[in-house]
């Protein structure tokens, strides 16, 4: 997913995207769908999330 794709995703839930990056923008959006803020958090493997819509991109 593309930074832009990811930014206008985060504002649909109200975050406000002016100076973060693109793993901050992920987070936050985690953080606001009620799921672990764990992308590239070097936990994609154990994170027991087989449903985040991230874990492909994650790391």
């Amino acid at each position: 997913m593309k930074l832009e794709e990811i930014k206008e995703l985060a504002q649909q839930h109200n975050i406000k995207v002016s100076k973060m990056k693109k793993a901050e923008l992920v987070r936050a959006i985690q953080k606001a769908e009620g799921s672990e803020q764990c992308f590239e958090a070097g936990k994609s493997a154990t994170c027991g999330q087989s449903g985040c819509s991230w874990i492909e991109i994650c790391s």
